[in-house]
């Protein structure tokens, strides 16, 4: 009776990773390395009969071809059904049929990344049927519970996201001028006492100094209008008020960021926008919304933009550097994943997605990116549990394990 080679090469990795704490005895009861044939396919073998098939992508997308011979010698293709079911992890099923081409079967779909599965083949020569399953796998791994927990793993759920696109500009905090006081005498005279120092925080309704009126010789005081600090004192005693100045008074928990953009950026900024703001030597974050665009072009081609913060601590000082992601565009989009999920695989870019224990890339087509955010195209679908935190250690585990391998 004469021998029949069927060859199946899947374009991944024949094997699988036992898991991140795998050890040696586990590696070594792997299945061995399957046979392969002269068109770099898998051979499995019954009987007396043989057949060729192998992933195919030079010049063209990855896609199933099937050569076949007999005692040795080519088989005409049109004499041989094969018929392939790709499980996916998951159960997915896929099925691939094929039509005589040349001297081959050709696959009529395209074998999607990543190229790892259950194989299951129905094959029927010569008045005999065949059927072989085996798994080829790559990019895969097993992961426990426990060990993912204690390597701080974590996972989210692909779906639709806002994305914030942010340009970053610097500056410093600034007083708002519309909480800036500026004090004199209402009635001219002599400047008979100042009650407060510069750099004093003093009370609204509080006592800054004492004038001799110079029109009924009578002695009044000026209170301050607003709660604040002194920041500037010109009067001692014994002066003349003479229409001038005395004190200045600044609520200086009244602050604004003032950053300077530059024309690309300040062209996209809008009043209202909401900015993220970080300030040297604070570790904690800072939120405002623009107030103003200034209309004057500087020198060095910047110009200011004003952001009023919202609830800034109590010890912010005026003159502090301060940088701010200013946002200049938000858009929503159906589905999106995190950008500290990602990972290149071969050289493709590619997240990890999660089913049960085991964890399997996907090859993505990304669109726009902003924030923490990148949109998804293709190669992920809505709601799949994709690892967000940690996802170098799964890439580093398939790539011990030997399950992501070239094509």
């Amino acid at each position: 009776m004469a021998i029949v080679t069927l060859v199946i090469a899947a374009l991944g990795g024949l094997g699988f990773s036992t898991g991140i704490d795998a050890s040696v005895e586990q590696t070594e009861q792997r299945e061995p390395e399957p046979e392969m044939g002269p068109h770099r396919g898998r051979i499995l073998r019954e009987g007396d009969v043989a057949v060729e098939l192998a992933i195919f992508e030079t010049g063209v997308e990855p896609e199933f071809r099937v050569w076949v011979t007999d005692g040795g010698k080519p088989v005409a293709p049109e004499k041989v059904y094969v018929g392939v079911v790709l499980t996916r992890l998951g159960g997915e099923e896929e099925r691939v049929g094929f039509a005589p081409k040349d001297d081959f079967l050709r696959g009529d779909k395209v074998v999607r990344e990543p190229h790892s599965f259950v194989v299951s083949v129905n094959a029927r020569y010569n008045g005999r049927q065949f059927q072989w399953q085996y798994d080829s796998f790559e990019g895969r791994t097993h992961i426990e519970p426990d060990i993912a927990k204690a390597l701080n793993i974590a996972t989210g759920v692909a779906g639709p996201a806002v994305l914030r696109e942010t340009g970053e500009a610097y500056g410093r905090l600034v007083m708002d001028p519309e909480r800036v006081r500026v004090v004199s005498a209402r009635f001219d005279g002599t400047v008979e006492s100042v009650s407060v120092g510069l750099g004093e925080r003093v009370d609204k309704g509080q006592t800054l100094a004492a004038i001799n009126s110079n029109e009924n010789l009578k002695t009044y005081t000026i209170n301050s209008p607003i709660a604040g600090v002194v920041v500037q004192r010109l009067a001692n005693p014994g002066e003349q008020t003479a229409g001038r100045a005395l004190l200045t008074i600044a609520d200086s928990r009244a602050l604004f960021a003032e950053l300077d953009v530059f024309p690309s950026l300040r062209a996209r900024i809008q009043p209202g926008a909401p900015v993220a703001l970080s300030v040297r030597g604070l570790d904690i974050p800072l939120r405002g919304t623009v107030r103003q665009v200034d209309t004057v072009i500087r020198p060095n081609q910047s110009s200011v933009v004003r952001v009023t913060l919202k609830n800034p601590p109590a010890h912010l000082a005026p003159g502090g550097f301060i940088s701010g992601d200013i946002e200049v565009a938000r858009y929503e989009v159906p589905l999106a994943v995190k950008r500290s999920a990602l990972q290149t695989f071969r050289e493709f870019n590619v997240v990890y997605a999660k089913v049960g224990d085991e964890y399997e890339v996907r090859v993505l087509e990304l669109g726009r990116e902003a924030g923490e955010w990148v949109e998804v195209l293709g190669g992920l679908k809505p709601g799949t549990e994709y690892v967000t935190e940690n996802s170098y250690i799964i890439k580093a585990d398939i790539e011990k394990s030997g399950a992501a391998h070239d094509h």
